[in-house]
């Protein structure tokens, strides 16, 4: 069933952020007497949440270790049973690990071999390999889940600035958008070449700047944010041209600086936008359903937001960069709501 419409009323690694104060203990999208959609779960920063710490003499002395701490996250994605959270943070230098189970945050280990300049987007796989992209490196680096790189896809001469990551494990496909060349190239999950999707221009399967990519499950229908164009273009899982929706403008429904996309379950569609700092929600066909946040630091409000990432059971991790954080919200199904004490164990 679709979503309600429903409208919400109008930092570098040196300096560790304060602990988080606590948080309103329930906020959902549409606002009551709505039927609810989207609720609000919990934010992450780094070890400070965690109040743990592994430090012998912060445990004797009282001392609070800060640890590891957002500054820039990106790209964010969990892996299958949702007991690690694996965040892209530039100005940190790598992917940031967040183990739920270990209450640890950690920078993800890799050998000389898959060190990264500027990580950008991140995906695990259901065997637990890492996949990552390189921009500034020029490739899509996959590792094990110890950190041992397994293979490379790229390089200067042949992706030229790799941003985007999708994986299709049905089909045994792997996107990646090429940014500055204006296509997304396709690749089974050996890496082995498969196709290229696009080139520039502003007709229908053409780019102007692709960027964040997502696929739905259900279908294996391919999702693009396509920047330059304001517009989302959906294509098949042969690399047809499907379907597309959205336009530059400030209205409902528009975009100005679209980037993150995913899909859930439902097949509803969620779209990104760093200058209006929101999330919108769209179904198959385009039409806004419902939108989340607006400029702010509280929960639910968004400062430059950059990569989501829609997990099996319908979780949305949203980064929130300039808020140094990722925002983790529910979809609610008809009929379906949350207790607090799930939000309390969410991981």
């Amino acid at each position: 069933m679709a979503l309600a419409v429903g409208i919400l009323g109008l930092a570098g690694c040196d300096t560790a952020p304060k602990k988080p104060k606590k948080e309103p203990v329930d906020i959902v999208w549409p606002a009551p007497p709505e039927q609810p959609r989207i609720r609000y779960l919990a934010s992450y920063r780094g070890q400070v949440d965690f109040a743990v710490t592994d430090d012998l003499r912060a445990k004797l002395f009282g001392i609070e270790v800060q640890g590891i701490h957002l500054a820039k996250p990106y790209g964010v994605a969990v892996n299958p049973d949702g007991s690690k959270m694996y965040v892209t943070d530039a100005k940190v230098g790598g992917v940031v690990v967040f183990d739920f189970k270990k209450k640890k945050v950690s920078m993800m280990p890799t050998d000389a071999m898959g060190a990264v300049r500027s990580p950008v987007e991140v995906r695990v796989d259901s065997r637990g390999r890492v996949y990552v992209t390189d921009g500034f490196g020029h490739k899509l680096n996959v590792y094990a889940p110890n950190g041992k790189t397994l293979f490379s896809i790229g390089g200067a001469q042949r992706i030229k600035r790799p941003t985007g990551l999708a994986l299709d494990e049905a089909r045994n496909q792997l996107y990646v958008s090429d940014t500055p060349n204006h296509r997304v190239l396709t690749y089974d999950l050996n890496g082995n070449f498969i196709r290229e999707i696009g080139g520039r221009g502003n007709d229908p399967g053409k780019f102007n700047f692709p960027i964040n990519l997502a696929v739905d499950k259900n279908n294996g229908r391919l999702y693009v944010t396509d920047s330059g164009n304001f517009r989302i273009q959906a294509f098949s899982p042969e690399g047809e041209y499907v379907t597309e929706f959205g336009q530059i403008g400030d209205s409902f429904g528009s975009f100005a600086r679209p980037k993150g996309v995913g899909v859930d379950s439902e097949g509803h569609i969620y779209v990104l936008d760093a200058a209006f700092s929101n999330l919108q929600i769209f179904n198959d066909e385009g039409r806004l359903l419902l939108f989340v946040g607006a400029l702010g630091r509280g929960p639910g409000f968004f400062w430059l937001p950059a990569g989501i990432y829609i997990d099996s059971r319908d979780r949305i991790y949203v980064a929130d960069s300039i808020n140094q954080r990722i925002q983790v919200f529910q979809y609610l199904k008809e009929g379906e709501g949350i207790s607090q004490k799930s939000k309390q164990d969410m991981h």
